[in-house]
């Protein structure tokens, strides 16, 4: 079995694999320029992933599957699928697994990190203090809101959406969770709903936090109608994907302050755009991210101590199952896309 580990691996990372399946032959990409040693090209890789069994990585080049002609699965190092064509992954034969659940208290923690950065106007208090301007204490520009006794809405109750409860509840918030399949339970949260609820919920939360996968269904589902649906004055935080909002109904309700603040550590993903993407300074078309209101972080809810290793363990148990033929604990289906 050949695996090709996607990304510029230490030695060290590469030794864990060969250690895990001592029979499988462990190759990385080849040695060339890059800004970050996860970046990934198809010329790097074009030698080995043609016989290649089992692909390892973040990135899946533009024209990998084509040459890719062994491929059997694909160890997905994220949650989210969306990047990958899972219809030609079926087509192909190809199993993905992923990193669900993996990632879940980082998350949650970056969740809550953000969640109280608005509540209490951190940036904004921050900066003061920098300048030396004063802050009036209980004036409406400068009043905290709190979590205690709030009502917090997890769009997305699976793993990370879960450890989000958990961690509000901690705050002594009532929590209102959306999932799929409400039958699967409410776990900590006070009462669980099936997304046919949405706007019941988004109607009494103080906060609203996405972590849901995104698929066809979710996708742009956050618009005009779910905004006015929230309570005027919410705080609304984003850990998913920046494509399950619709961008201009949440600049138009953060400038007119029917959202009191807006926090993401994901942004958007600009499809079928004119001009191109990249005439426009990321992360947002509309310049959302530099907002008073909102507090951005560039994918960083993962960058923590311990979750690359977490991560790498996560896939090494991934190719052990399938080296050894048992069935994959973390395998997607491939027409949910999660």
């Amino acid at each position: 079995m050949k695996i090709l580990v996607g990304w510029h691996a230490t030695d060290d990372e590469l030794a864990r694999f060969q250690t895990a399946v001592p029979g499988a032959t462990v190759v990385g990409p080849r040695p060339e320029p890059h800004l970050s040693r996860f970046d990934l090209t198809l010329e790097s890789i074009a030698n080995d992933i043609s016989d290649a069994d089992c692909f390892v990585g973040w990135v899946m080049p533009d024209g990998a599957l084509d040459i890719a002609k062994k491929l059997k699965l694909i160890c997905w190092m994220h949650t989210g699928c969306d990047e990958l064509d899972l219809a030609r992954l079926k087509t192909l034969g190809v199993q993905v697994t992923n990193l669900r659940g993996a990632n879940s208290i980082p998350v949650a923690e970056q969740a809550m990190a953000i969640m109280l950065g608005l509540a209490k106007r951190l940036l904004f208090k921050h900066q003061a203090v920098v300048n030396g301007d004063p802050l009036l204490v209980f004036a409406n520009e400068t009043r905290s809101a709190m979590l205690n006794g709030r009502t917090v809405g997890v769009i997305g109750l699976g793993q990370i959406g879960s450890a989000i409860a958990k961690r509000a509840k901690a705050f002594d918030m009532k929590v209102l969770g959306v999932r799929l399949h409400p039958e699967l339970g409410a776990g900590v949260a006070d009462e669980v709903f099936g997304i046919d609820k949405l706007h019941h919920v988004l109607a009494q939360s103080d906060y609203v936090v996405l972590s849901t996968p995104i698929t066809k269904k979710t996708e742009a589902f956050i618009g005009a109608a779910e905004i006015a649906a929230m309570k005027h004055g919410v705080v609304l935080v984003n850990v998913a994907r920046g494509n399950l909002i619709q961008e201009k109904p949440l600049y138009d309700a953060l400038q007119a302050g029917k959202i009191f603040g807006y926090g993401a550590d994901v942004w958007w993903n600009y499809k079928n755009a004119y001009p191109a993407t990249y005439h426009f300074p990321a992360p947002s078309r509309t310049g959302i991210q530099r907002l008073p209101n909102v507090i951005g972080s560039g994918d960083q809810a993962v960058n923590a101590d311990g979750v690359l290793d977490g991560n790498i363990d996560r896939c090494v148990e991934s190719l052990v199952q399938f080296s050894n033929n048992k069935p994959l604990t973390w395998k997607i289906d491939l027409d949910l896309g999660y």
